[in-house]
């Protein structure tokens, strides 16, 4: 499934870990690097995966913040819930009605949350060694990115799986033209939700990170099982 396209397609990940690893000057940084990264060529089956979901307050990430954290490490054989984890922190920004309306997440709740920088030791202990998993890749990778840089002055450059993108490539033609819709064909969805209801797996409420980041996983599991193998390298699904 890989988009030549994508630096992540293009990009050398170990041996890019390895330099980077040397550059970092955070200790939480250098031992995201540190950990490693499997090589392309990896059947997916052996590469151990976090599903990563941030709540954040609206969708850009140069004005907007994360309010809550979910994750939860898997494989293809099954999804560990036990280390689970779900954190709300508290923004740099003051939340928006609208966005309370669609996470639930109140000004009580971020009064109470430490911020990020409290919980990075521990966002790094459940992502280093894996890589992440998301739905909709330009929410997780560039706000962890902003919100790094201003506590650390300094990113984090790792590939992901995106499992709407994978859901994009399986269904290119998904938004029919003016005479396709006039013949009753209709727009295929990508939202998670949707994409769930076509593999048969169960309804969640969304909106809630750790939910949906758990949602994100089973996706991926169903997706592999259905379009393509174990066997299949992950080099050729992450972007």
């Amino acid at each position: 499934m890989s988009d030549n396209s994508t630096e992540s397609s293009n990009t050398n990940w170990p041996e890019n870990y390895r330099q980077l690893a040397g550059q970092a000057r955070d200790p939480r940084i250098r031992g995201f690097y540190e950990a490693g990264c499997p090589a392309p060529d990896t059947p997916i089956r052996d590469v151990p995966l976090v599903a990563l979901d941030f709540e954040t307050t609206g969708l850009e990430a140069d004005e907007h913040s994360i309010v809550s954290i979910g994750l939860v490490p898997f494989t293809l054989d099954g999804i560990q819930l036990g280390k689970a984890w779900h954190q709300v922190v508290r923004p740099q920004l003051p939340l928006h009605q609208t966005s309370i309306t669609i996470h639930g997440i109140t000004h009580s709740d971020i009064d109470k949350a430490p911020d990020l920088a409290e919980v990075l030791d521990t966002l790094f202990e459940h992502l280093n060694g894996r890589i992440p998993v998301v739905h909709y890749r330009n929410i997780e990778r560039p706000f962890l990115n902003v919100a790094l840089q201003w506590r650390l002055k300094e990113s984090l450059r790792f590939p992901v799986l995106d499992t709407m993108a994978i859901e994009a490539y399986l269904h290119p033609d998904r938004n029919p033209n003016r005479w396709q819709r006039l013949l009753g064909k209709r727009p295929v969805s990508i939202r998670l939700a949707d994409s769930r209801l076509r593999y048969g797996l169960p309804h969640y409420a969304g909106h809630n990170a750790l939910i949906d980041a758990i949602a994100t996983a089973e996706l991926l599991q169903a997706q592999i099982v259905h379009h393509f193998s174990p066997e299949t390298a992950v080099g050729d699904l992450w972007v």
